[in-house]
């Protein structure tokens, strides 16, 4: 869609992707990928890390249970989709902002490993299933994290 901002991140896997399913069935899966420069510094001339991003990441249907099947904690990844930022108040009534990241492709990195692939079978990432997946977005009624900015202080992922 025109105007959305569409990111490629490569970084590591901070936890175990999550699978959940929502009451229709729809498969999810939450991760984070914390994606961190390395920089040379010339006067100490010792490579230093810079400042690292931290990005929650969810990714949907047989997606969803690839990753979740797949990756792992640890793990260096390449992800590309739509980043969002999100808005919400905590439960001292201090506004919050969160960068999350609603993700098309995912997959290990192979500059440093191997991976075997293997095919899905069934409803399994077809080109047809791709374009139906856009056109019924999840609704409120489908978020299987629901937030409840009242009783924390963390976002809802």
């Amino acid at each position: 869609m025109a105007g959305e901002t569409v990111i490629t991140v490569v970084g590591n896997l901070v936890d175990d992707p999550e699978l959940r399913f929502t009451p229709s069935g729809a498969a999810v899966a939450k991760f984070r990928v914390a994606s961190t420069p390395r920089i040379f510094d010339k006067q100490t001339n010792e490579w230093k890390d810079g400042d690292g991003l931290f990005l929650t990441c969810s990714v949907w249907r047989q997606a969803a249970e690839n990753v979740a099947e797949s990756l792992q904690r640890g793990m260096r990844v390449v992800v590309q989709g739509r980043l969002k930022q999100r808005s919400y108040e905590d439960r001292e009534g201090v506004k919050r902002t969160v960068y999350e990241l609603d993700v098309e492709e995912v997959g290990p990195s192979l500059k440093t490993a191997t991976a075997k692939v293997t095919k899905t079978t069934g409803n399994g990432g077809g080109r047809q299933e791709y374009s139906q997946a856009r056109q019924t977005t999840p609704g409120a009624s489908d978020d299987p994290w629901p937030s409840n900015t009242a009783t924390t202080d963390e976002p809802p992922f």
